[in-house]
Order: structure tokens, then C-alpha cells, then sequence
């Protein structure tokens, strides 16, 4: 087999990605990932804003959990969507889709009204985040594919430092419809190089495999978001315990169903802590988990220590940067330095979690004398833990794949990351529930705050627990 295409003299270099009719296309696929990245970082800072303007402050993970589960069946209905109607009418349908999703949402009068939007913007930033690594292969040349995956990868990066300043300045000024709305330009922005840029069919009719896409399975999945949703209303114990009941028993069918299925919606062994891949997989769950806290801290910051928008949302968005920098940090580490990384890196930051219980609880962090900053560091340690090992677990779950199935396992982390996020999301909103949060007190907020941080720090030490098998891939691999 030839090693051409993995040569560096062969691959393609950033001036010929970005020039021409290439750097246009790469400017339409970036697009699509940045404006739904973007957006959720607008989200995650305005939401405090929000709930003080039209309320429904017991709705406040519904906000993030409704949009992560849509993103989830749009981003799986992708490669579907470019089989019946073509590459360009597929994108411009993923963006019309989003664009009537942030008009919605800006325009909402109350809660109800807000979450359908969420639920439409999601499907279509889902659409628009699968279209755009689905396209990589159908748009450009195959020498140009791993810049073109890193350029649109690096736009989360991009959001990390872009959201929070959009959603915090318009939530500073009362003006959090306008944080919306103002994706929506941009969007329209990108639809036009899609138009002009993007062919209908390209290569998509050559390249594109017929796909048997699990439907019934995937609407399951993300139903068993909402029911979990609902443990976040009122202050009944029985509703809290019939979501989780309702939530075990759907992804016990929906396993049931796979393990006898030609056709399952995930891979073969990921239902075994003790195949490789469940093990991985496990990490991809338990570490994504503990960052959804994430959506919780601006509020935090701003209820309990008096932040502004703007602060609470750039100090919210350090989990994120640190999860990038930790990735950045041990590329071509050598194996046994990742395998000790894989027992570290869930410990710092389980660790981490614990320590932010701690600080944010504790209201007399004095924001005069910059105590406050300290909250950085256990933040900055949160997303770190998870990016140290992060790249490390996503390329052995490809070494793990049973033969035949690597195709399907790699578009499995995909689903299974945005499910954890969901899942996460629903799971913290019913920890903070039951917890004070829905009081709107301060002494509520404070309580919230320690039961969710601390509750969730148990997350990372748990994939240190069954990480056994996932240390031992790239030995089994080499041998």
C-alpha cells in the first residue's frame, strides 16, 4: 500500500488550502463550525442575562441540554442529508435551518417560547458541524485534508475567544436578543460562499456511500435527554428518580438493540469496560461530563461574586482554553508517557473540580483585592485534565476499532461527545435543582454551586478506576 498521501512532502501546503477558490471553500466549511461554536459560547455567557429578563430559571439547563440533544440528530442526519439533496443544498438548508433557530430565539417572549428555538438552532448548527467535516472529502483535494480538518477543528478555539466578548458586551447593555441576532448576519455571510463556492454535487455522488442511519435509535437518544430534563423541575424526589429511571431504561434498550443488530447506532465492544473501546469511550463520557459545568459558571460568577457578563463569561471560556492547551502539550508523547497521562490528567482534573467547589461557594472571595482571580487556576486545571489525554484517547479508540467497524466507530465519537454534553448538561441541572438553585438566593446559588462542582469531580476519578483496558490499546496495537 502506498504512503504517499502520509508523507509530509506530499501534503499539501497552507498556501495552496488557502488561496484561490480553496481558501474561499475553506473560508464556507469554517464558517458553518465557527458560527455554531460561536454561538454557543454567546449562549453560555448571555444565559444568566436571560433568565433575569423572561424567566424560567428552573429551565436554565434546558437551554444548553435541548440544543446539544438537536445538535445531536442533526449532526448524525448529515451524510443522509448529502445523499437526497446534493453538498451545496444541504449546507444552505443546515444554515436556513439555524438562521430561523436565532430569530426564534431572539424574538422569544418566555421560556417555551426560547427553548423551540434552541431545539431549531441546534438542528441546524448539528447539520452544519457534520456538512462541514463531511465536505472536507468531497470539496478538496486529498493531500489537503489534514490542514483542511485542523483549520476547521481550530475554530472552536476561535469561539473560545469571540463568544464570550459578543455575548458578554450585549448582556452588559441589556441586550441579550441582539447577542442572537447577531449570528445571523455572519451566517448569511457564510450561506453566500456556500452558494458560490460550493458545487451541488462536487464528488459527493462518487464518494458518498449509501449510509443506513439508525433514526428510530438516535431520536431515542436524544429523548432521553429530555426526560432527564425533567428531574430539573419542581422539587419532587419521585419526578427525580422516575427521569433517571426513564433515562437508564432507554439506553438499556437502545444497547439490547445494538448488540443484536445488523445495523447498530454504535460500535461493537463500546457496552464492555473491558473491550478497549468502552474503555475509551468511557473517558470520552466521564471527561466530557465534568466540563459542563461549564454552563453553570457564569451565573455562579456573576450571582455569587458580582461579575460582570463579560468577566464571568471570558472566565467560564478558561475550561475551554485550557482544554485546548493541554492537547497542544503532549502531542508525540511517547506510550508510557500517555498511559501515565491517562491516570493523571482525570485526576487533575477531578482535582480541579473540587478545588472550584471550594473558591466558588465561598462568597468571601473578595473581588477588591483580586481573590476572585484565583478561580482561574482550578478552571484552567478542569479543562487541562480532559486535554491532556483528550487527543490521546480519540486516536486509540481508531487503533481499538474491530476490523470493519472503523468507520463507524469514528463517526461515533462525534455522537457520543455531544450526548455526554447533553447528558451532562440535564444531569447538572437536576443536581442544582435539588440543590437551591431554582430559589434564585444567594445562599441557594452557593449551595448549587458546591453540590454540582463536587458531584461532578467524581466523574474524572471514576475513568481512573476502569481506564485499565484503555492504557493497554497501543501496547496490544504495537506488539
Amino acid at each position: 500500500m502506498s504512503k504517499k498521501s502520509f508523507t509530509p512532502a506530499n501534503q499539501g501546503g497552507w498556501g495552496e488550502l488557502l488561496s484561490g477558490k480553496n481558501g474561499l471553500r475553506t473560508i464556507a466549511l469554517c464558517g458553518g463550525v465557527a458560527v455554531h461554536a460561536i454561538n454557543v459560547y454567546i449562549v453560555t455567557t448571555i444565559m444568566p442575562s436571560v433568565v433575569r429578563d423572561i424567566g424560567g430559571l428552573s429551565y436554565y439547563a434546558w437551554i444548553t441540554s435541548i440544543f446539544v440533544a438537536a445538535s445531536i440528530i442533526g449532526s448524525t442526519l448529515s451524510v443522509r442529508l448529502i445523499e437526497q439533496l446534493g453538498l451545496r443544498s444541504a449546507y444552505l438548508l443546515a444554515i436556513l435551518i439555524f438562521i430561523l433557530g436565532s430569530m426564534s430565539s431572539a424574538l422569544a417572549p418566555s421560556m417555551p417560547f426560547l427553548l423551540c428555538g434552541r431545539a431549531v438552532q441546534g438542528l441546524g448548527g448539528g447539520l452544519m458541524l457534520g456538512l462541514s467535516y463531511a465536505s472536507v472529502r468531497l470539496v478538496f483535494q486529498p493531500h489537503l485534508w489534514s490542514r483542511a480538518m485542523a483549520l476547521i477543528s481550530t475554530m472552536w478555539g476561535v469561539a473560545t475567544l469571540t463568544g464570550p466578548a459578543v455575548g458578554g458586551l450585549f448582556a452588559e447593555h441589556d441586550a441579550w436578543r441582539m447577542a442572537l441576532w447577531s449570528t445571523v448576519p455572519v451566517a448569511l455571510i457564510v450561506a453566500f460562499l456556500v452558494l458560490t463556492q460550493v458545487q451541488q454535487r462536487s464528488e459527493a455522488s462518487k464518494v458518498v456511500q449509501k449510509s443506513k442511519v439508525p433514526i428510530l435509535k438516535i431520536l431515542l437518544l436524544s429523548l432521553s435527554v429530555i426526560v432527564l430534563s425533567f428531574g430539573s423541575l419542581g422539587d419532587a424526589w419521585g419526578l427525580r428518580l422516575a427521569a433517571l429511571a426513564g433515562v437508564v431504561l432507554i439506553l438499556y434498550g437502545i444497547a439490547k438493540s445494538d448488540l443484536k443488530s445488523s445495523n447498530p447506532l454504535l460500535p461493537t465492544g463500546i457496552y464492555s469496560l473491558k473491550h478497549p473501546v468502552g474503555a475509551l469511550f468511557s473517558g470520552v463520557v466521564l471527561l466530557s461530563m465534568g466540563v459542563t459545568t461549564e454552563v453553570f459558571i457564569p451565573y455562579f460568577l456573576e450571582n455569587i461574586h458580582g461579575l460582570r457578563p463579560l468577566i464571568a463569561g471570558y472566565m467560564a471560556a478558561t475550561m475551554s482554553a485550557g482544554w485546548t492547551i493541554g492537547s497542544l502539550l503532549t502531542a508525540g508523547r511517547s506510550t508510557p508517557t500517555i498511559n501515565k497521562l491517562m491516570v493523571f490528567s482525570p485526576v487533575l482534573s477531578g482535582t480541579s473540580l473540587l478545588a472550584l467547589a471550594l473558591l466558588m461557594s465561598w462568597q468571601g472571595l473578595s473581588l477588591e483585592y483580586g481573590a476572585v482571580w484565583l478561580m482561574i487556576i482550578p478552571l484552567l486545571g478542569i479543562g487541562m485534565g480532559v486535554g491532556l489525554s483528550w487527543p490521546h484517547i480519540l486516536s486509540r479508540i481508531l487503533i481499538a476499532a474491530d476490523k470493519g467497524q472503523e468507520n463507524q466507530t469514528s463517526s461515533a465519537i462525534t455522537t457520543v461527545q455531544l450526548y455526554a454534553v447533553s447528558l451532562g448538561t440535564a444531569l447538572g441541572g437536576m443536581i442544582v435543582a435539588a440543590s437551591g438553585f431554582n430559589e434564585g438566593s444567594l445562599a441557594g446559588t452557593q449551595s448549587a454551586a458546591m453540590a454540582l462542582l463536587a458531584s461532578f469531580a467524581v466523574l474524572p476519578f471514576v475513568f481512573v478506576l476502569i481506564s485499565k483496558a484503555a492504557r493497554q490499546v497501543s501496547e496490544k496495537s504495537t506488539n
